[in-house]
């Protein structure tokens, strides 16, 4: 039911932005070139270029403080202050650990969020140092997405700097638990729990300006564990046996799920991880698996999701039937996993907004789907896309993670010039 009606918000508000967005792609990028050349703009540009030794500085010290899956709040703590130093109106630290920073705007009949995640993939072990090698910056999370945190950053501190005033309220948040298992915890909590209210929503990660992520790629995650009394491979032969009746229930999904995808719009199915066992001639009192499930289409990734518990379930009963000795097996299938999935037309006006920006930057500029922070107010039908920190890089997710400045300051810039047009400049 959650999908289907994730289904319907995604169609109101394709409808809406259609219905919202009667200006033409040359009437935004009239409104965007408009806006560059105001005098606070170009302020505010200048500024950004004048702050890129502090970005730096700012880059290389939040870096360095470790924020482990479900442990950000070290560097949420730092993030806040700086924040407030930057000249947020009011900040605080909600109840999920996201940093929220107020803006106030002149008008305050609308608000606007801008975030980037404080989470990294990495464990509190992870050595962080960041190793300066010529004008390369190295060390686990440099890019994903600490760049992120320092570009959103800097765009409150020139939007301070130039004296800049939006009509609508701005939310710069420093949110946690983007990253696998963090599940959009932190994004969850802000549009489930808090009392905040939004009217678009801008995500910064990833790096390219002409990359922008207007649909939300959804996913769904379980970890399946089949288990039985097990026993010595010879002396309890005939025991039902996990591992083969997780191999049954791979076959059955995969099988399945094959056919299902070989049509329609895309929808991608993996087992990921698996384990259990103590030896080679034992029977394994456990076998375990964890799979992953994505599709952009809220009612294609209720369907795969449905033909999976049911592989889960046919394998079960079938491998039962042919225990000789001892107790059936049980299956355990927990749900660790569940990002929504959402799409938005590219005609709505903050989506327009963005590619007007992004031209300006870059020749080539496209939309594309993707799993970020994005995913949770695409799915509930408000807008928001999620841009790129800008710079050069690689490694993301490893430990040899690298970035360079590359025309670094362009992409803070985009990211200032989009969420002031979204806000509105005030008169």
């Amino acid at each position: 039911m959650k999908f289907f009606v994730a289904s319907i918000l995604m169609l109101t508000s394709v409808v809406s932005g259609l219905a919202q967005s009667s200006k033409s792609n040359q009437d935004y990028t009239k409104e965007i070139e408009k806006l560059t050349k105001h005098k606070l703009m170009v302020k505010a540009f200048q500024t950004i270029d004048e702050l890129e030794p502090q970005t730096r500085q700012d880059h290389i010290l939040l870096t360095e403080i470790p924020a482990p899956p479900f442990k950000e709040s070290n560097r949420a703590a730092k993030f806040s202050q700086m924040l407030k130093e930057a000249g947020a109106n009011r900040v605080w630290i909600d109840e999920e650990g996201n940093v929220m920073a107020e803006r106030k705007g002149k008008k305050g009949d609308r608000t606007i969020g801008l975030d980037a995640h404080l989470d990294t993939v990495f464990p509190e072990e992870t050595d962080v140092k960041v190793k300066i090698i010529g004008d390369t910056l190295k060390a686990p999370g440099i890019g994903d997405d600490t760049r992120g945190l320092v570009a959103v950053l800097t765009v409150l501190r020139a939007l301070e700097k130039s004296k800049i005033e939006t009509d609508a309220n701005l939310i710069i948040a420093g949110t946690v638990g983007e990253e696998g298992l963090g599940d959009l915890r932190g994004m969850k909590y802000i549009f489930d729990k808090s009392d905040l209210k939004f009217d678009s929503w801008i995500a910064v990660d990833g790096r390219e300006i002409g990359r922008i992520v207007s649909a939300g790629l959804g996913s769904v995650r379980y970890k399946v564990t089949f288990e039985g009394p097990g026993g010595h491979s010879w002396g309890a032969f005939g025991l039902g046996n996990p591992h083969h009746a997780i191999g049954k229930a791979i076959d059955y999904f995969s099988e399945a799920a094959s056919v299902f995808t070989s049509s329609g719009s895309k929808v991608s199915y993996n087992v990921g991880r698996m384990g259990g066992g103590t030896s080679v001639n034992s029977i394994p009192f456990e076998s375990w698996m964890e799979v992953d499930m994505r599709s952009i289409d809220p009612i294609r990734l209720m369907k795969i999701d449905s033909i999976f518990n049911a592989s889960m379930q046919r394998a079960l009963t079938d491998y039962n039937k042919g225990i000789r000795n001892g107790p059936p097996l049980t299956v355990k299938v927990e749900k660790i996993g569940s990002r929504p999935s959402g799409f938005q037309s590219d005609d709505l006006p903050l989506v327009q907004r963005t590619m007007a920006s992004a031209r300006l930057f870059v020749d080539e500029v496209s939309t594309s789907p993707s799993s970020t922070n994005s995913n949770i107010p695409i799915s509930k039908g408000i807008p928001a896309v999620t841009l790129g920190s800008g710079g050069d890089g690689g490694g993301a997710h490893s430990l040899h993670e690298w970035w360079v400045n590359k025309n670094g300051a362009d992409a803070i810039k985009f990211i200032l010039l989009v969420t002031v047009a979204e806000a509105g400049l005030a008169k």
